[in-house]
């Protein structure tokens, strides 16, 4: 599989990369539902086995859950992928998210994150959001002290506004910014897209396919199904009116993958990564099987003409 330079980094990356936020598991507030830890690390080993080189996570998926489910499905490999985590997002006994960019938290979060993922390097840090908006340049201040102390060995962010990066941008240089991005969540496009690609920042995407509305497997009757631990189905692209247009837009998808044998998925992946601006997609995986029907988008490119189709249904 290629690769692509990260940013002002020296990583160099697949186009694809494995997202573990569902790994995290039930029983926090953005669960995506039970989740089998052996199914989770099946996963992980499916997509490294078929190239991809990177997995991204989270202290706040599953409250510390999923970096230990990526520890114990990296260690031991003779050729281990990069790790990326981020910080910002804490919780307590009560198991309540909070938000803290406060310096102390951060380095406290580091040396957790650390521990949990059996490591002595993150080899990429992210600010997980830009909350509280005050406090982004002490924030930002301590993860280039972490950089510099070789805890980490690059520094991103990740749901940062255009205004927001030039801010920490000022203090040191940005890697990698993580943004969601899809057919049917394009904010990124105005602003935040030319600002990293004017100022080298590496664009590392996530929720290409929405949540999984955008896999081709999604149908009304999963989502009632869906357990009720599950944040997707509170949110509106799951609900009406959205869920109409979004299930009439998988269909066209559908019939694009077919000239090519692909899947709704991997159609969906592509079309993020048409942006030059874009280095990376984040892919959630939930199973091995699932590894099929998206690791092709690596590869696949859409035609001028196939852009235009998805476009003009977008309107």
């Amino acid at each position: 599989m290629q690769t692509r330079q990260l940013g002002n980094s020296d990583l160099q990356i697949t186009p694809l990369g494995v997202g573990a936020w569902a790994m995290g598991g039930a029983g926090w507030a953005f669960s995506w539902g039970p989740q089998d830890d052996e199914e989770s690390v099946g996963a992980i080993h499916a997509a490294l086995d078929r190239g991809v080189n990177w997995i991204d996570t989270a202290a706040v998926y599953g409250l510390g859950h999923s970096e230990e489910v990526v520890a114990r499905a990296v260690n031991g490999l003779a050729s281990k992928p990069y790790v990326f985590t981020k910080c910002e997002r804490i919780w307590g006994e009560d198991r309540q998210i909070r938000k803290s960019l406060k310096r102390d938290s951060i380095f406290q979060e580091c040396e957790n994150s650390l521990r949990r993922l059996q490591t002595d390097t993150i080899d990429l840090y992210q600010i997980h959001w830009p909350e509280p908006d005050e406090d982004i340049e002490e924030g930002w201040g301590a993860m280039a002290e972490l950089q510099k102390q070789g805890k980490v060995r690059w520094i991103g962010v990740s749901n940062f506004n255009a205004r927001q990066l030039a801010r920490a941008q000022a203090i040191a240089p940005i890697t990698s910014l993580q943004p969601p991005y899809s057919m049917i969540q394009r904010e990124i496009e105005a602003e935040i897209l030319p600002f990293c690609g004017e100022n080298n920042i590496g664009t590392i995407v996530y929720s290409p396919m929405k949540s999984g509305m955008l896999t081709g497997a999604m149908t009304r009757e999963r989502i009632e199904a869906m357990h009720p631990d599950d944040f997707r189905k509170r949110t509106p692209n799951f609900q009406e009116p959205l869920l109409t247009r979004n299930l009439n837009l998988v269909e066209l998808l559908r019939e694009i993958a077919k000239r090519h044998s692909r899947t709704v998925g991997e159609v969906a992946i592509a079309w993020t990564l048409r942006r030059p601006e874009v280095t990376g997609a984040i892919v959630g995986m939930r199973s091995p099987q699932q590894v099929d029907g998206v690791v092709g988008a690596a590869d696949f490119r859409l035609s001028e003409s196939e852009v235009a189709e998805i476009e003009s249904y977008l309107q």
